[in-house]
Parts: C-alpha cells; structure tokens; sequence
C-alpha cells in the first residue's frame, strides 16, 4: 500500500522526465564539460593498467606481460622515492599552514577597506601574479633571488653580508617556495572569500554594534561564522591537495642542488618517466599518491562532517 501523501515512483520518474525535457537546452551545455571529463580523464584509465604490467614502449599495453606489484615494491624500496614523498608532505604541510589562511586574512582586510578605489587597486595588483606561468614567474623570481645581481642580494651585498644563493641552498629553498606561492596566488584566492563576504547580513552587524562589539569582535562572532561553508570546502581541497604538489612550480624553481629538499612526488615521477623511461614505475607511483589524495579528501569530509555540519558530502 503507498502512503498517504507519497507521490509513486512512476509518477516521480514521470515528472522528472517532463522537467528534463522542459529545460533540455540547460542539460545540453554539461555536453562539452562531460565530453571534456570522459575523453581526458576517464578513458585514460585504462593506462593505469601500466602500472601493473612490465610496459614496452613498441609493444604497448596490451602486448606488454602483467607484472603484479612488481613495481610497488620497487618503489617502496627506493630511498629516493621515499625522500620525494617526505619532501611533497613537508612542502605541502608548510604551504596548508601559512599559504591557506593568507587569503582569507587580505578578504577580512580587504572588507573594512571603504576607500573603493585603493580597494580595486589592491585587488588588481594582488591579482597579477596569478595570471603569469610559473616559467615566467618562476624566472622573474629566480632573477630576483640571483646572487650577484638579484635585487635582495644586492641589498644583503649593501648591509656587509655575505649573498646567498637562495634556490640553490637547502635551508632556503622550501621557504621560498612557500613565499612565492604565497605572493602569486593570495590575491586570486581572496575571491572567494570577497563573494562570500558580500553575502553576509549586514543586520548582525547592526546587532553585534548594539551590543557592544568591536570590529575585533564582530569579526570572530559575525564575519568567520558566515564565511565558515567556504573556508571548510576550499580546506578540504587542499588538504586533498598535499600530495599533488604544485609541479609547475618546483620544476621551474629547483635544481640538482636541491633534490635533497625540494625533489617531490611529481618532479620525481618525471623524472624516472619521462627522462628516465621507466613507464611502469612512474605510473605506480603516481597511483599511490592518486590513492592517498583520495584517502585524505574523504577523511578530511568526515572530520568536517563530524565536527560540523559543514562539508563536501
């Protein structure tokens, strides 16, 4: 017997179907994006079958013989590899912590700015950099740390100190890339939170006025807990993101000299398969890390999820 008040699920599938129908030309524009998603993301797959098998260039994948975790293990058991995955967590741990909240800190500051014109500057010059590829900007930034005639070393040069060759310098080098992500994405960032703050009601800060808040105050009670939804997702993406390291950037910035401190995942992968030829390798170890990126975005869901009511899912 179907409850009173429930529609039957013919009737459901009915109306959904004259509802697809009716708005036919809205579902006709996500052809291009599942087209896009289909032909280059789900049906190269298949390639991942590589990983398992003992891949021959001439003979392809499916003239190639299966190998089992032949190549885990070998992974596994390689000092490189492991130094590579230390690097990408210590990187990507540095960036999570000082790169993440500095966009949200310029949108806070950015909001009480009530000069608009100094704003839209602002906003403009933070902007920049974003637009640039890390082969420009990495070269700019490069020029800027040389140490014979880098702008900073000249300074260091002017105050009795010794220059220092900053991307070459281990002790250097995971705090330059911190900073120069930081200086080229922060403003691109501040977006998001700009959006979600011209969503906030302005009638909770009337209240929070009349009862006496600062705009210390009103930011903890009023700002954050509004803009909260969208701090929590773009958190969740990039603790999803700490072990798929800004390649463009590292390989654009790192030498020989570094690979103690800067060889990551990616520039890893790249060079044991593309330089190195070993297909089989750098396709199980960009597997691992795939698995570890999904691992870690569905746990940081649940924690989210756990602790508020906030998440992806």
């Amino acid at each position: 017997m179907i409850a009173v008040g429930r529609e039957k699920p013919s009737g459901r599938l009915k109306t959904n179907l004259m509802e697809y129908k009716k708005n036919w030309p809205i579902f006709l524009m996500l052809v291009p994006g599942l087209v896009y998603f289909i032909v280059f993301h789900y049906i190269p797959l298949y390639g991942v079958t590589i990983a398992f098998k003992d891949y021959k260039l001439l003979e392809g994948i499916l003239g190639s013989d299966w190998a089992g975790l032949k190549y885990f293990k070998m992974a596994f058991a390689s000092n490189d590899f492991w130094n590579s995955f230390k690097n990408t967590m210590i990187i990507s741990a540095m960036k999570l912590v000082f790169s993440f909240p500095a966009p949200i800190i310029l949108a806070l500051m950015l909001n009480e700015v009530r000069n608009l014109r100094f704003k839209k500057v602002v906003q403009t010059i933070s902007y920049l950099p974003h637009f640039l590829s890390w082969v420009v900007f990495g070269g700019v930034i490069i020029s800027f740390l040389s140490p014979s005639t880098g702008f900073v070393n000249l300074i260091i040069k002017a105050l009795g100190f010794e220059p220092i060759y900053f991307v070459a310098d281990n002790n250097w080098f995971r705090p330059i890339l911190v900073i120069t992500s930081i200086w080229k994405e922060i403003g691109w960032g501040t977006i998001v939170y700009l959006a979600a703050l011209n969503g906030v009601d302005m009638q909770l800060y009337d209240a929070a006025t009349v009862d006496g808040a600062g705009k210390w105050k009103q930011m903890w009670v009023v700002t954050l807990p509004s803009i909260m939804p969208a701090i929590v997702i773009m958190f969740i993406f990039q603790v999803g993101s700490i072990v798929n390291d800004d390649f463009d950037q590292i390989f654009n910035m790192y030498n020989p000299a570094v690979y103690k401190t800067g060889e990551v995942i990616s520039t890893y992968i790249y060079r044991i398969g593309i330089e190195g030829m070993q297909y089989s390798l750098s396709t199980a170890i960009g597997l691992f890390k795939n698995v570890i990126a999904l691992i870690l975005i569905v746990g940081t869901n649940y924690l989210c999820r756990a602790f508020d009511e906030y998440a992806l899912w």
